[in-house]
Parts: structure tokens; C-alpha cells; sequence
């Protein structure tokens, strides 16, 4: 698997790694069917919702892992 980056596209994510969405939804993203949410890059998500991009994809990246 790839390693994720705070630049990739959410729905790029979540195409590649759908149990990823837990995360999302976890820092208030509950919408990722639409296609705004889908659009973003995981930085600009994160600031929307006032989360540290580095952390989130450190937990991301911590879960594809395992």
C-alpha cells in the first residue's frame, strides 16, 4: 500500500484504502459520499475541521500498516 500524504485527494484515499473513512469521520468529515468532501486533499480537510493534517495521516498511515 502507499504510503498517505496530507497533498492526496480524500476520495483517492478512500478508493484505495475504504477503512480508512473511520478517520474521516473521526475529525467531523461524516459526508464523504459528496463530492466536495471527495475532492479535497487531506490538508485542506483537516484545516476545515481544525485537525493536524500530520497527525491524522500518522494514524492513517499507522492503521494501513497493521
Amino acid at each position: 500500500m502507499t504510503q498517505i500524504t496530507k497533498d492526496m485527494i480524500v476520495g483517492d484515499v478512500l478508493d484505495m484504502a475504504p477503512s480508512t473513512a473511520e478517520y474521516f469521520f473521526a475529525i467531523g468529515m461524516h459526508c464523504l459520499g459528496c463530492p466536495a468532501s471527495r475532492g479535497e486533499s487531506i490538508e485542506q480537510a483537516c484545516r476545515v475541521h481544525g485537525v493536524d493534517a500530520d497527525e491524522l495521516v500518522a494514524k492513517i498511515n499507522e492503521h494501513l500498516a497493521k
